[in-house]
């Protein structure tokens, strides 16, 4: 297992195996370590990065796109000379991933789309704007994403996850919390998704209600090459609480 950092200090860790390489973005508040699951499930290399303003990577822009997070990615995937590699994003890391999959389709030897949110309904997007409210008094969120993340039996099973996760979301500095929350807040599905070639795969927990099962159903409509996959009894985090379920449904895409 390598640690490092590329030259715009995006911190990154690789677990070397075979060729084309397999890269994980998490989500917003989270960093490269909710990838313990997959980080060695895999026969191809894994490399998990915390992207901008989270875990050990800086984030100096006062004003912040998804542009910005391609980039990121680019810049990451350059250093390391890799030219083609499969692409798994969670929540906002899977808007990372459409975002660059529309710019940069031909690098890509698969997408994963894990729990991505797609044309929230009205009163959906209320939900998550009074949560973006609550942060900005800075409230603890903690609590409440955990109840939304995991089904309350994976929780009860599993007190250390739950303080894990905890610890994560506690640690964030708020200022760029702030930052990268208010454009997954104000995300309008804007991704020109026809530009999506390459073959495609959208996960999501059964019990999800972020990014619910009717989302992933009309996201993976839209797009050329792609299939569904429900994971029974998760919720959003299911690539911790599922991780076998999310896993094999990766392999079969990349197999493939």
């Amino acid at each position: 297992m390598i640690n490092n950092f590329d030259s715009k200090k995006t911190f990154y860790q690789i677990n070397i195996k075979k060729d084309p390489p397999i890269i994980f973005v998490h989500g917003v508040g989270l960093n490269h370590s909710i990838w313990e699951p997959q980080i060695d499930a895999f026969d191809n290399t894994v490399i998990v990065y915390d992207i901008l303003g989270h875990g050990k990577t800086p984030l100096v822009k006062q004003d912040i796109t998804f542009e910005d997070f391609s980039d990121q990615l680019t810049n990451l995937v350059d250093e390391l000379n890799i030219k083609r590699f499969h692409l798994v994003g969670f929540s906002i890391g899977s808007l990372i991933a459409r975002n660059f999959a529309c710019k940069f389709n031909h690098r890509l030897e698969s997408l994963t789309l894990l729990c991505s949110v797609f044309k929230r309904r009205k009163d959906q997007q209320q939900i998550v704007n009074d949560r973006f409210e609550l942060a900005k008094k800075n409230n603890s969120l903690s609590k409440q994403a955990l109840k939304r993340w995991f089904t309350e039996d994976y929780l009860n099973k599993n007190p250390k996850t739950y303080e894990k996760i905890k610890s994560i979301l506690d640690k964030n500095d708020m200022t760029n919390f702030l930052k990268v929350y208010k454009l997954f807040v104000e995300h309008k599905d804007n991704e020109e998704f026809n530009k999506i070639k390459t073959k495609t795969l959208v996960i999501t927990g059964e019990e999800d209600v972020g990014s619910t099962p009717e989302m992933s159903k009309n996201l993976s409509a839209i797009i050329e090459n792609s299939n569904l996959t429900i994971i029974p009894k998760a919720k959003h985090l299911c690539s911790i609480e599922c991780p076998d379920d999310v896993n094999n449904a990766i392999k079969r895409l990349i197999n493939a």
